[in-house]
């Protein structure tokens, strides 16, 4: 992809420079421009980008509008540059000094003074859509601040030390889902009454991409089309700020820097302070205008994927910037208060929010320039943490270490190859989870080892590079936090994630560079036409071969039990492709099956014979016939979108394989008979969903062969129904832990300061659990005994009777995030993945989501397992 949506920046700049221009004396004001006041009525995004581009043709020496990508929907990605005439005319250069100051790219800078590149990012959540109105008087306002309708002066000193990226929208395909929709709901004026349809946006609203993720979510995983071209361009640039604008509910009022705790402990004194230096800046005009903002509450600083941690974990200062409103509250809104917030009020507070930032950092440009070069020279001389190096294991799949490298090479993390065989060892005295070992540190044992012994072949990442600290954040085994109430998931290990076994080495070891990537084919048969092929089931390569072999109509077989032929062994779950049953396809059949293998970089082995050293031969009983499910997914109101939208995309974009979304309120029209996989993702509405008339016919449909996949609370759907084995954990008593005695009334009562915070003892905002797991099961084909999930509610589900346990917590299996007390009581003894028969059919409970966000890689397989292999 990085061919298609890399951008040679000078040779964009030199094309911009020799077009055709018609020379301007004015820079039109947005008004001018698109024929109506700015905070009247939503402005559609290919308008807000045609304003833009006409700003760029107005002041060519002072504004440069770059495409940088498309999105699904084909609605194009853009940034305006601005810069006065001198930094214009150098603008490249700026660009690779920044890079070569930082070690981001090879070379000398050239010695000159490098201004301030700061960042701002409107409209990443759709409906938020009152930052795409604010850029455009942002734009205008930088250019032409005497003419600029802003609450406050624009300090000319900005464009003087500063250039300026301004993004108007990261996510256009919600933006346009919103503001079209918007639009056609309201009339000449906007009704304030809070239930009018105008203030109540149907399923699932504007705030998410087209595939539902939410892009806020995604700076490093990077799994979602806008953020991977987005952040091509984030790359070329490194800005020294960024600023990242949103809107949060109606009643709130504005929020700015300074963040709230938890901080990540390896954000820098200077990036900590400077916090406090925006918010004094965006306070003073908040103060001058009379409005009501707040600071250091609810948005912390901590996980590693927003748009303003990630930035700040390469270097940047990075902050949130929230306006009270959201989708809710159209051009006017009514507050409980009884005063009405108007849709200009909103545009003012964003518009003064982002040039007193920008002004922040130009009175300080030259300091924050350089505190920006020294987190880089710190990062490759004294990087943080405790491991110097980390050693990932190759374990014979490379689709898992292939993606990993995918994702490094998007963060523009260095990495190699060991190269040699060497034995790393060190001091194996006492250590606490995670803690600096003198030597060693095993992630799966989260103990200190003896010695590891690194293959050549192994994967090697020093920390002695660029990237240090932000390698340092997606590896840690277990995270910091300074305050248990956060914003989000608090643990996200990468070798965890992807199931990978890591080592972190406190000692330096550089890596080689990795050898050309070749591309997997077939090995050399001893017949022009083998047996069969077969292709181990590892990852998520041997999911989307399975997927697209059966799309194409091929009979693919699986082994239940491990197996030897021709000196090799094979797990359960591996994929045997007969010609048997494949026939009619006559010589395409070897053609079909290693072109595809060949795209996924998946190694095929053809078999001569299907007689087999151990295990059961490829006729036999024991052998799985796969089938191509056809495939439906619930989803619409009271469902939650972005789990909808993961199964979606799995779907969709990973596997390209067919699935049906079907809306929940229409579960009572369908035709079963054309379902072989219903997929229910989590969600609250499931009570309205399935009546007893719906219920009755998906009992029906299971036991004549389908399966039901339930997943998070769509499980509590089902707990208690007819059919469904199902059951929560009774409420125990421990009597021995209170002495026998009843607890006075008076020994429990609340503190209503403390609310919050006892609140969160019930919680599990995400945190990593390690999965007891039946690998012998279909549904733990291709995965070890070492599955961790990401445990985001405290469920607390029983142990089927009759069922299939096939992923389970016990006591004390918590590896790394917080969960609070009550809710680590809840999740012992605690099912996770489970499976019941139910007559021809099955029911697979997946009490957490194995799609979680995209990233969440082990899981893509479990998932797979669920739709492809169980029940066969």
């Amino acid at each position: 992809m990085k061919k298609s949506i890399g951008i040679c920046l000078c040779a964009l700049f030199l094309a911009v420079l020799s077009s055709p221009l018609v020379a301007q004396t004015t820079v039109s004001s947005p008004a001018q421009f698109l024929g109506y006041a700015i905070g009247e009525r939503f402005t559609p995004h290919h308008r807000v980008l045609d304003y833009a581009r006409q700003v760029a043709q107005q002041a060519p020496n002072r504004v440069r509008f770059i495409n940088y990508g498309t999105t699904y929907e084909g609605r194009p990605l853009a940034v305006v540059i601005i810069a006065n005439e001198a930094n214009m005319a150098r603008l490249e250069e700026i660009r690779t000094d920044n890079l070569r100051r930082i070690g981001m790219l090879d070379g000398k800078p050239s010695g000159k003074t490098i201004p301030s590149i700061q960042w701002l990012s409107y409209n990443v959540h759709g409906n938020e859509a009152v930052s795409s109105e604010a850029f455009m008087e942002v734009l205008h306002g930088l250019l032409v601040p005497a003419q600029a309708r802003t609450p406050f002066p624009v300090s000319p000193k900005i464009l003087e030390t500063s250039v300026v990226i301004l993004d108007p929208g990261l996510n256009p395909d919600g933006h346009d889902r919103y503001v079209n929709w918007y639009n056609q709901m309201h009339g000449r004026v906007g009704d304030p009454n809070l239930f009018a349809r105008e203030h109540n946006e149907p399923w699932p609203g504007g705030r998410y991409t087209h595939y539902y993720f939410d892009p806020n979510r995604d700076w490093a995983w990077q799994t979602q089309e806008t953020t991977q071209q987005r952040m091509v361009l984030y790359q070329q640039w490194m800005p020294h700020l960024h600023g990242d604008f949103h809107e949060m509910g109606l009643e709130s009022p504005y929020y700015f820097a300074p963040s709230a705790k938890p901080y990540h402990e390896d954000i820098t004194p200077f990036q900590r302070n400077f916090q406090t230096i925006v918010g004094q800046y965006c306070s003073r005009y908040f103060d001058k205008n009379n409005w009501l903002y707040y600071t250091r509450e609810r948005f912390d600083l901590f996980y590693p994927s927003y748009g303003d941690t990630y930035p700040t974990y390469n270097g940047a200062i990075g902050m949130t910037y929230e306006q009270g409103g959201s989708g809710r509250a159209g051009v006017a809104a009514r507050k409980a208060d009884g005063d009405t917030l108007t849709l200009r009020q909103r545009i003012d507070h964003h518009v003064a929010s982002s040039f007193a930032t920008l002004e922040s950092v130009a009175d300080r440009s030259a300091e924050v320039v350089t505190e920006f070069g020294n987190f880089f020279d710190r990062a490759q001389r004294t990087p943080v943490g405790a491991y110097k190096t980390y050693v990932v294991k190759s374990g014979g799949d490379e689709g898992k270490l292939a993606a990993l490298r995918q994702l490094l090479d998007r963060n523009n993390i260095r990495y190699g190859m060991a190269g040699r065989a060497i034995t790393v060892g060190g001091n194996t005295t006492s250590r606490s989870k995670g803690s600096s070992a003198d030597g060693v540190y095993n992630y799966f044992t989260q103990k200190a080892a003896k010695t590891v012994s690194v293959a050549p072949e192994d994967l090697v990442i020093s920390a002695f590079q660029p990237k240090s600290t932000l390698v340092k954040i997606l590896f840690e085994p277990t995270t910091a936090l300074e305050d248990s109430i956060t914003y989000d998931i608090t643990a996200w290990s990468l070798p965890y994630a992807y199931g990978l076994q890591t080592y972190g080495l406190n000692t330096r070891l550089d890596p080689v560079a990795m050898p050309a990537s070749t591309t997997v084919t077939a090995t050399a048969a001893t017949t022009d036409r083998p047996y069969a092929y077969v292709a181990r089931w590892q990852s998520m390569p041997s999911v989307q071969l399975l997927a697209q072999l059966l799309a194409k109509k091929l009979k693919v077989r699986a082994a239940e039990k491990p197996f030897e032929t021709d000196g090799q062994t094979y797990g359960a779950g591996t994929l045997l492709i007969t010609r048997a049953g494949n026939e009619r396809l006559g010589g395409r059949f070897d053609e079909i099956v290693q072109q595809e293998a060949a795209k996924l970089n998946v190694k095929l082995t053809p078999i001569k014979s299907g007689f087999v050293t151990k295990g059961s031969d490829f006729g036999s009983d024991f052998i799985l016939s796969l089938k191509a499910p056809r495939v439906g997914v619930v989803s619409g109101e009271g469902l939650t979108a972005t789990a909808v939208g993961e199964v979606w995309h799995y779907f969709d974009q990973e596997l390209k394989y067919p699935v049906s979304l079907i809306n929940g309120a229409d579960l009572a029209n369908v035709d079963w008979r054309q379902l072989d996989v219903l997929v229910m993702p989590n969600g609250y509405g499931y009570s309205r969903i399935l009546n007893e008339r719906v219920l009755t016919a998906l009992r029906e449909w299971i036991r004549a062969g389908g399966k039901l996949i339930a997943m998070e609370k769509a499980i509590g759907s089902l707990v208690g129904k007819e059919g469904f084995d199902i059951r929560e954990k009774e409420d125990k008593k421990d009597e021995a832990r209170k002495g026998g005695k009843e607890k006075a009334l008076t020994d429990s009562l609340k503190i209503y300061a403390s609310r919050e915070r006892e609140a969160v003892s019930d919680e599990t905002p995400g945190s990593i659990y390690r999965l007891h797991l039946d690998a012998t099961h279909p549904l733990g084909f291709g995965l070890t005994t070492n599955y961790y999930t990401l445990v985001l509610d405290a469920h607390n589900y029983d142990i089927l009777k009759d069922g299939w346990n096939v992923g389970y917590l016990k006591d004390s299996d918590l590896v790394a995030g917080f969960a609070g007390k009550n809710a680590k009581e809840k999740l012992k003894q605690t099912l996770s993945v489970g499976v019941q028969d139910l007559g021809k059919g099955q029911v697979i409970y997946l009490a957490d989501n194995p799609l979680f966000r995209g990233f969440w890689y082990n899981g893509k397989l479990l998932f797979g397992n669920a739709v492809f292999m169980s029940s066969y």
